[in-house]
């Protein structure tokens, strides 16, 4: 038993050696797929078939297919085609850091859309009409009155979908990416020890997760400021 903690307490440091290469894909995902789920919530809402209905597929594929999947999918995948190997994207594509984020970016685009479209459809109609009276335009209203609410309302799971975007990451090891997951396989090859080495990766992973919710739990708190108990 004295061992297994030892093993275990040895390893955290070696395995915090991949911290950066996780935060960094944790962040960069997260606000690419932000972003690409802005554009996308944009889209299904504008009322434009030619515009919601790309969008829809978009997301449906995307949430119904695996991630681990639609990261081999680009890794493997996507250099078999010679337009790809020529094309601007390349210089990214052909590393695992590349694929991996883009592969999180999408997926986790598809998933803010949809949560942030369930923040917009929860704000009362009541407040448009509102809005309206106050006359303000179509645009003041979904800024200054929809967007705010819809945030507030969208928090809780959107942090959901951070942490689940953390665990996520560690799927980027098996592209051979030395984030804190593939540090935990190199070890394991070196110790011959799964059950340490993964305890130690799961208590990080944990902890991380720990400063997330709470830092999403300020953030909602700040949102709600206005909002009677």
């Amino acid at each position: 038993m004295n061992l297994q903690i030892y093993l275990i307490l040895e390893s955290i440091p070696k395995m915090l050696t991949g911290l950066g290469v996780t935060l960094q894909l944790l962040f960069l995902s997260a606000v690419l797929g932000l972003s690409l789920g802005i554009f996308l919530l944009l889209m299904r809402i504008s009322g434009r078939w030619y515009l919601s209905l790309p969008a829809f597929i978009y997301i449906y594929f995307f949430r119904g297919t695996p991630i681990l999947v639609q990261i081999f999918v680009i890794y493997h995948g996507f250099p078999q085609f010679e337009f790809i190997r020529d094309s601007v994207f390349w210089p990214i594509l052909r590393e695992p850091f590349g694929c991996a984020t883009l592969a999180l970016t999408l997926n986790t685009g598809a998933y803010v859309s949809e949560i942030l479209r369930g923040g917009y459809l929860g704000v009362q109609r009541e407040l448009h009409e509102a809005g309206m009276a106050l006359g303000l335009s179509k645009l003041h209203r979904f800024v200054y009155v929809t967007t705010p609410i819809a945030v507030r309302i969208a928090i809780p799971a959107y942090s959901n979908d951070f942490i689940s975007l953390l665990k996520a990451t560690s799927l980027a090891s098996t592209i051979t990416l030395l984030d804190m997951t593939g540090a935990s396989r190199t070890i394991v090859a070196e110790t011959f020890a799964p059950y340490e080495i993964f305890i130690s990766a799961a208590i990080i992973y944990m902890v991380m997760t720990f400063f997330i919710q709470r830092g999403f739990g300020r953030f909602e708190k700040y949102m709600s400021r206005y909002v009677k108990p």
